[in-house]
């Protein structure tokens, strides 16, 4: 049986996962944590390459490792940068976020582990789809 996962449980392991991140260039290591409908959780850390546009940010990293396993339904993801400000996702990653969670909630979160809990219309209101809304 699957343990019921609190929030900051779920910041904590998105803080474990920067860990790994791997960010020469920029110096700005991320982790995330993902949970899946059914209390799987899925973590990932931000991959840097040379070409900056293959960057992988950690938000994806997690998803679409969850993705690759099976998972498809999401209820919230936690996002854990370096600094004291909380980590916000970009743009890219909402959209995908929005792809297989239009109602995900996010926890921003700082280095300490202080988080913020947000809704991913709030981050991004109109995302794009090719499925027309009601």
């Amino acid at each position: 049986m699957i343990q019921p996962v609190s929030d900051a449980d779920l910041v904590q392991r998105a803080l474990a996962a920067r860990e790994y991140a791997y960010a020469p260039y920029s110096g700005y290591q991320v982790g995330a944590a993902v949970l899946t409908a059914d209390g799987r959780v899925f973590t990932g850390c931000n991959i840097e390459n040379s070409s900056y546009g293959l960057t992988v940010c950690a938000e994806r990293v997690a998803l679409l490792k969850a993705v690759s396993e099976g998972f498809r339904k999401f209820t919230t993801l936690a996002v854990v940068g370096p600094g004291d400000d909380y980590c916000l996702p970009c743009g890219a990653c909402l959209q995908v976020m929005a792809e297989f969670a239009p109602s995900l909630r996010i926890l921003t979160a700082d280095s300490t582990g202080r988080f913020r809990s947000r809704t991913l219309p709030e981050l991004l209101p109109e995302a794009f789809t090719l499925i027309p809304s009601p």
